[in-house]
């Protein structure tokens, strides 16, 4: 067999059904949106609406979320239709293993691995910024040498607080997914429960002279406009493709699966129009230039206690983004590994039916990099590993639908194929046309060193392999 054909043998679907029989089908279609809200709701919708509208959009960052959420929505279609005709662990990694061939798969997972780990290993490390000014309002403080990343010269050796929370999450997620589901459904609850307080409240100070003019900065401009901010806030819907992660542990997939992926876009979309629309009601757009909007229009109606359970509802959203992130990357290890493609015993399940190996193994890449690297520069390739996978999702939409072997029976099918998936496909390269040179430039080094680790590794130990 020559190398080509090695590189594009696809894996069949019933291996992959056999493989992941073990994981325990617990979740529900709730469970599934409240995961979605967990990873795509953080603390940008506290940030953006008020940033984005003061250097873009003014009021039109309403608009801006509306637009940004339909780009969205056709990469989440195609998501939905392969999450319906492929109820299996991995993602896109294993999507790409099954209509492309097993290099594309890798790509894709390594795209994700660099999405997850970079997303929470970030967010670990703000959450523990956070948490500190949390406790320094009850006047606790915290030492400086552990209380950010390894930069002796500033003081900080490591952010002990990031590790903490980062093993906290995986040993409750390791206890057993029903456990785990319950309680980040109910922090989703209480994190939707907060923005809404937000928007309630909020709506009694609203001054409509505030949303005039409407599009100071027109449509497209210079500055940005409806078009600039819509790009810009993008990047806030990213999180629901960790879903499909989940489908092996879903109760009837191709129903459920769907509503769960597309179910969180609705909902997100609400959340973030409506902080959009009361934001820009309650201050003039000129003055949310700020680091923290929401809690700045809050007091400048003279309502400090909602600005401080605001507080409450940052923290809140960024551990349920982790939650999602590390419980979704040890599923995409766990399939990688279940491949072959890494050491087999990251794709083990335990007597529990849960990847324990690979949940304790991006358990210490996270919290190490959380705790001692600093991120800054490196979270715009978080960006670049969900557009990747995005795009293959929707073009791959043609293949799967080519493919006599696998069947989506009465599963959610892409409306307007196949215009729809070509569509998403293009806008996805838009996208990624709009990120930086320094990104696309560590990226390349990224995609690099896995193509030598998967040549070196994956190919010869590949269980695609041994079963041809």
């Amino acid at each position: 067999m020559s190398l080509l054909a090695r590189i594009f043998r696809r894996e069949q679907l019933d291996r992959y059904l056999e493989t992941d029989k073990k994981f325990i089908k617990t979740m529900s279609a709730f469970d599934l949106i409240a995961l979605g809200i967990g990873a795509v709701i953080g603390t940008g919708i506290f940030i953006l609406p008020g940033t984005v509208a003061a250097t873009k959009a003014g009021p039109g960052i309403i608009i801006s979320f509306i637009v940004a959420a339909i780009v969205c929505s056709t990469a989440a279609m195609c998501y939905a239709e392969f999450a319906s005709a492929l109820p299996v662990a991995g993602s896109a990694y294993s999507y790409g293993n099954l209509v492309f061939g097993e290099i594309i798969g890798w790509i894709l997972g390594w795209a994700l691995i660099l999405e997850y780990v970079l997303a929470v290993a970030a967010v670990s490390s703000a959450w523990g910024a956070y948490f500190q000014s949390f406790l320094a309002g009850f006047h606790i403080g915290f030492p400086k040498a552990i209380s950010g990343p390894f930069v002796p010269s500033q003081g900080t050796y490591g952010n002990l607080i990031a590790i903490i929370i980062v093993v906290l999450i995986s040993w409750m997620l390791n206890q057993g997914m029903r456990s785990s589901v319950r309680l980040n459904n109910i922090i989703v609850v209480v994190k939707i429960g907060i923005i809404l307080l937000f928007i309630v409240v909020g709506l009694f100070y609203i001054k409509p002279s505030n949303w005039h003019p409407f599009l100071p900065f027109g449509w497209h401009s210079a500055h940005g406009g409806v078009l600039g901010g819509a790009a810009a806030v993008f990047f806030a819907y990213l999180g629901f493709d960790a879903v499909s992660s989940s489908a092996a542990e879903v109760k009837n997939p191709k129903k459920n699966m769907p509503i769960g992926i597309i179910g969180t876009l609705i909902v997100a979309t609400i959340l973030y129009v409506g902080v959009s629309i009361v934001l820009t009601g309650m201050v003039s757009y000129t003055k949310l230039n700020v680091s923290d909007p929401v809690a700045f229009a809050l007091q400048f109606v003279h309502l400090n206690w909602v600005a401080g359970i605001i507080s409450l509802g940052a923290l809140a959203g960024m551990f349920t983004m982790m939650v999602t992130m590390i419980y979704s990357s040890s599923r995409l290890i766990y399939s990688i590994g279940r491949d072959g493609l890494l050491p087999k015993f990251l794709g083990k399940l335990d007597k529990k039916g849960s990847p324990r190996n690979s949940m304790i193994t991006i358990t210490i890449t996270i919290a190490f990099m959380g705790g001692f690297v600093p991120l800054e520069q490196l979270t715009n390739l978080v960006n670049i590993g969900t557009l990747i996978a995005f795009l293959f999702v929707s073009f791959g939409i043609i293949p799967l639908r080519r493919n006599k072997e696998i069947q989506n029976h009465h599963g959610y099918q892409v409306p307007w194929y196949p215009v729809l998936p070509i569509v998403s496909g293009l806008l996805c390269m838009l996208m990624l046309s709009q990120l930086q040179a320094e990104t696309w430039i560590a990226s390349g080094i990224w995609f690099a060193f896995g193509l030598v680790l998967y040549f070196s590794y994956g190919i010869r130990h590949s269980q695609l392999g041994k079963n041809n």
